[in-house]
């Protein structure tokens, strides 16, 4: 398989959408009633939430393709998503870092980490946050690979369903 890692445009927007919307109910679909799920896809992972998010200079999108297909994608904050938390001075944050729940194990996760890593490096970051689910146990081994550990206990909102979520990060 080769990978292609490479910038997202408005035409990949329908593809982001449903990657995000099969891998979000892959992993953690079970957890929640169907209104909080339905609720939760509609504002974060639809099209129109994937278009608000493709347009904030905010943010930056980096799709990973294999045999034309979209295989994966991470999002960046290029800002401090919980600055309550913050310990450096220019603070981002790895804000999605979805993968094809039919092709995990396949490098991925690695190569698009490997390529938010240097993003964060070439931008000056001090700092960068991220948020996992607290009984995501893989999560947390693959970020600790990368440097990051707990600093906090958060939540995340799903619907009107509360998740525990640790904040990991790492300073530079």
């Amino acid at each position: 398989m080769e990978l292609i890692l490479r910038a997202a445009t408005e035409a990949d927007i329908p593809a982001i959408s449903q990657l995000a919307t099969d891998s979000f109910i892959a992993k953690f679909g079970h957890l929640y009633s169907a209104e909080n799920l339905n609720a939760f896809l509609a504002e974060s992972l639809s099209e129109a939430a994937i278009a608000a998010e493709l347009a904030n200079p905010a943010r930056l999108y980096r799709l990973a393709e294999a045999d034309g297909r979209l295989v994966g994608y991470c999002k960046l904050g290029l800002t401090c998503g919980f600055p309550e938390h913050a310990r450096g001075a220019n603070v981002m944050e790895l804000k999605q870092l979805y993968t094809d729940p039919n092709a995990t194990g396949m490098g991925i996760g690695g190569a698009l980490m490997d390529w938010a890593m240097g993003e964060f490096s070439a931008r000056k970051a001090d700092e960068v946050q991220i948020s996992v689910y607290a009984y995501n146990d893989g999560a947390h081994r693959f970020y600790r690979r990368y440097g990051f550990d707990k600093v906090a206990d958060i939540t995340f909102r799903v619907g009107e369903h509360i998740d525990p979520e640790f904040l990991f990060a790492q300073v530079f």
